[in-house]
């Protein structure tokens, strides 16, 4: 049986799950009207006016400083802009499913990045082993992609590169000024809303297109769910339960945006789809497994 302590953290944790494993299908209803600078740009913007009142009404003031502000605009285009949008353009051609299982591969690009960046983080075996199956479920997935050509070879390249941005923050966010994280992820939300606003008058056409109630709910649901309220679940399973638990969720989340994909979305479920999660999840388990040992 489980205490209440340990019952709390695994539903947080869940939570969390749902809460990013869905957020591929919701992207996918987004841009199916909007321009994904568009869902971009109201995702950064609702969850910077979410984080930063919460923050506020904990007593906590954002940072004056220069440095901290060059740090926020840093980490607002590599962690949430550039990822961000190129998730949501990527969607325009790759269902969600497929999304959501190539960026399963963001922690095994974060170990080959930290190998070579982060002091005590080298590679053995067991991640140059785990790291080869990632790579190789992404061969499978995108496999048939390739050989059928088009717009959707671009898309997958392009959440992978996403996946990459996403790694490339994770680096970045331990070698830059220590803040509380309440304050950090407001300031970089607000930095990432300040980047994208301007891209997105100049670039994202004026037209009084309607947009249904299912494609504005979802843009609106990306900026509250995903980013405002993930962020403060995230922070809740860390402070209680540590990152060790937190990465569990490397095993849930393609996992949850490959089926909702399919059941929600009526996602073609290919078999080489399956062995492609299969292989990834495997590859994510190998690095896990030689790191307890």
């Amino acid at each position: 049986m489980f205490d209440r302590t340990t019952l709390i953290n695994w539903l947080l944790l869940m939570s969390l799950v749902l809460l990013w494993g869905t957020s591929f299908m919701f992207v996918s209803i987004s841009v199916e009207s909007l321009h994904p600078l568009t869902t971009v740009f109201y995702r950064v913007f609702i969850g910077a006016l979410i984080l930063t009142a919460v923050a506020y009404a904990k007593g906590l003031k954002l940072p004056l400083s220069i440095s901290a502000w060059l740090s926020f605009i840093v980490m607002g285009a590599v962690g949430y802009v550039l990822p961000f949008f190129l998730i949501s353009w990527g969607q325009l051609s790759v269902n969600s499913g497929i999304a959501g299982m190539i960026m399963a591969t963001m922690p095994l690009i974060t170990m080959i990045l930290a190998h070579y960046l982060v002091d005590g983080e080298d590679l053995n075996r067991y991640k140059v082993l785990g790291f080869t199956f990632g790579i190789g479920g992404i061969g499978v997935l995108l496999g048939p992609i390739f050989e059928g050509g088009g717009q959707a070879i671009y898309g997958g390249i392009a959440i992978f590169i996403a996946a990459s941005s996403y790694a490339v923050n994770t680096i970045l966010v331990r070698r830059l000024p220590k803040l509380n994280p309440f304050i950090s992820t407001s300031g970089v939300l607000i930095s990432a809303t300040i980047i994208v606003f301007p891209i997105w008058l100049f670039v994202v056409p004026t037209n009084n297109t309607e947009v249904s109630t299912l494609i504005l709910g979802s843009t609106i649901w990306l900026g509250i769910g995903p980013t405002a309220i993930a962020t403060l679940m995230l922070f809740a399973v860390i402070n209680r339960a540590g990152p060790t638990f937190l990465s569990t969720i490397n095993y849930m989340i393609p996992v949850v945006a490959f089926f909702t994909g399919a059941y929600v979305l009526s996602e073609p479920v290919e078999s080489s789809s399956i062995v492609a999660l299969v292989i990834i999840l495997s590859g994510i388990a190998l690095t896990r497994f030689r790191i307890n040992q």
